[in-house]
C-alpha cells in the first residue's frame, strides 16, 4: 500500500543527496534553477543528477519567472517530470507553460494572511498542483527556501480541485504537527533537512520523512 503522505525533499545539490532522499522515503525530488538561490544548479550538474533517479521518483524543477528561452534549455539537458512555478506568474503564464511544454505545472502561493487564500482559489483553476507556501519577507532574497512557517489554521480543512503539497518551516520536529492541523497529504521541505544553506544533510532527511510518513 502507498504511503499516506508524499514527501518532496526540495533543493539537491549534490549527487549523493539523491540516494539519500530516496532511501529517506522521498517521491518528489526537487531541483532549483534561481541565480540567487544557494540551492541553484548549474544544468550539466542537474542533468547528471535526475539522470539517476529511477522510474516512479518525480524529478520537479523550481524556476522563478523563467523565461521561455530558460526552460527551452532547461528541458532540453534536463529530465524533468514536473515544472514548479515559484515567482510572480500570472495564472496565463501557467496555462501558456502548461501549454507549451505539456507538462504538469505546480505553481507556489505565498500565505502570510487570509488575504492570501483566493490566489490559492485562482492558481487551483489552471495548475496541477499548488504549493501552499510560507510568504517571503518583503526584504527576502528568496521567494522560498527560506525556513518560514505560516498560520497553518488559515488552511485547516481547505481543500482544492488540484493536488496540494504544504511547505514552508518544515522540520523534522513539527511535520507531524503541520499534518495533523492541516491535512495535508503532501509536504515539502528544503531548509528543514540541511546542515548548512545548501547543504542536505541525510540523517535529517531520514528523520523528517519518517515523522511525515507515520502520519
Amino acid at each position: 500500500m502507498p504511503p499516506s503522505v508524499n514527501v518532496k525533499i526540495c533543493g539537491l545539490t549534490d549527487s549523493a543527496d539523491v540516494p539519500a532522499a530516496i532511501l529517506a522515503g522521498a517521491r518528489y525530488l526537487g531541483f532549483v534553477f534561481f541565480d540567487k538561490s544557494p540551492r541553484n544548479l548549474a544544468l550539466p550538474d542537474a542533468a547528471f543528477m535526475a539522470g539517476t533517479v529511477p522510474e516512479g521518483i518525480c524529478k520537479v524543477a523550481l524556476t522563478v519567472d523563467a523565461t521561455d528561452a530558460f526552460l527551452d534549455r532547461m528541458l532540453a539537458e534536463v529530465p524533468i517530470d514536473m515544472l514548479q512555478l515559484h515567482g510572480k506568474e500570472t495564472p496565463a503564464r501557467v496555462r501558456g507553460i502548461k501549454a507549451r511544454y505539456g507538462l504538469p505545472v505546480m505553481k507556489a502561493i505565498g500565505v502570510a494572511g487570509a488575504d492570501d487564500l483566493a490566489a490559492l482559489d485562482d492558481y487551483a483553476d489552471v495548475a496541477d498542483q499548488i504549493l501552499v507556501d510560507a510568504k517571503p519577507p518583503k526584504e527576502a532574497a528568496l521567494p522560498g527556501g527560506n525556513g518560514l512557517s505560516f498560520d497553518w489554521r488559515l488552511i485547516a480543512g481547505r481543500r482544492w480541485p488540484v493536488p496540494w503539497m504544504l511547505a514552508g518551516g518544515l522540520t523534522p520536529d513539527n511535520v507531524a504537527e503541520a499534518i495533523a492541523m492541516t491535512g495535508a497529504r503532501q509536504v515539502d521541505v528544503s531548509s528543514g533537512v540541511e546542515s548548512a544553506p545548501g547543504v542536505k544533510d541525510a540523517d535529517r532527511m531520514a528523520a523528517f520523512c519518517a515523522a511525515a510518513l507515520s502520519q
